[in-house]
């Protein structure tokens, strides 16, 4: 697992649920249209839940894709990583600090081919 500088997660949490209801009010859609969006991909939800995930509850990281898809958007938008919500690529390289040293590592972490190999802890 990678740590950021500074802990960002509650930040990304913070603006992954802002994305959320403002991707959805922008694009014009009821909270009963994105279930339903979500439906046609093969995920169960109810308004009640996507209601929690826009004020702030929990969104299980396996549902990015889907959510991403049902608002017209990339995961990398959700996330907060870049401003337009086609782009798959971050606005800017994201550091990032290897657990067992300080050296920091960038690159398009989110999308794989730069990620690091974690040291092997035997």
């Amino acid at each position: 697992m990678f740590l950021e500088q500074g802990d960002l997660s509650i930040d990304r949490h913070l603006v992954l649920t802002h994305r959320l209801r403002s991707r959805r009010v922008e694009l014009g859609l009821t909270q009963k249209q994105v279930v339903s969006r979500l439906a046609r991909r093969g995920v169960r939800t109810t308004n009640k839940t996507l209601s929690s995930f826009e004020h702030g509850a929990g969104v299980d990281v396996v549902r990015l894709p889907e959510l991403a898809v049902a608002l017209d958007c990339t995961v990398t938008y959700l996330l907060g990583l870049t401003e337009d919500p086609t782009r798959w690529t971050p606005d800017q390289p994201s550091p990032l600090v290897r657990p067992s040293s300080a050296t920091p590592v960038t690159g398009n972490w989110i999308l794989g081919p730069d990620v690091p190999v974690r040291a092997n802890h035997s």
